[in-house]
């Protein structure tokens, strides 16, 4: 089978922080709903960072800048909330109803960008274009921030530029904070 295009792994990628979600809700262990929260931090702040710097440049390239806006918009809503429970208590109630707040701009967002966004991909961009942006995104879930950085934007230029270095500054706290439980 041939590798996944863009569209596809993106969906895909959905599709786990759907469950992933699910986990951080109906964990009751507080270690284990902050392991689980840890991952869907990790797995979105890295998903968006590579939309940020692959799906949305090329989207806007075909002309769908409107609907690109749109979708960054929705993203730095999602990057605020998310940064709003880094590092909170998971078992505290503020933490519960920021979970469902993010959770339901998250899933929103995702549904726009498959319904709104990817269509106009598939439609206006050639197969192995999708298939070397799935690549794309691969290689920046590498090195991409494991952490919200709602300061710095949604622009491909700035998270290219700073994402590194913030990855590196996340990495290190992650292992701080790993040292210290």
């Amino acid at each position: 089978m041939a590798d996944k295009n863009v569209v596809e792994l993106l969906t895909d990628q959905h599709r786990h922080i759907e469950k992933l979600f699910d986990e951080v809700h109906s964990t009751t262990d507080a270690d284990e709903r902050t392991r689980a929260f840890d991952e869907l931090r990790r797995m979105l702040s890295v998903h968006e960072a590579a939309e940020e710097i692959v799906t949305h440049p090329s989207a806007t390239r075909h002309g769908y800048g409107d609907v690109v806006e749109a979708r960054q918009a929705e993203e730095h809503e999602a990057k605020k909330l998310l940064s709003s429970l880094d590092g909170m208590d998971t078992t505290s109630p503020h933490f519960a109803a920021g979970l469902a707040r993010l959770r339901e701009a998250v899933l929103a967002h995702a549904r726009n960008e498959e319904e709104l966004e990817f269509p106009l991909l598939l439609a206006d961009a050639a197969p192995g274009e999708l298939e070397r942006m799935a690549a794309a995104v691969k290689a920046v879930e590498r090195v991409a921030p494991t952490h919200p950085h709602p300061r710095a934007g949604e622009s491909a230029v700035v998270n290219a530029a700073v994402g590194p270095l913030a990855a590196l500054v996340d990495k290190v706290r992650d292992a701080a904070r790993s040292a210290m439980a």
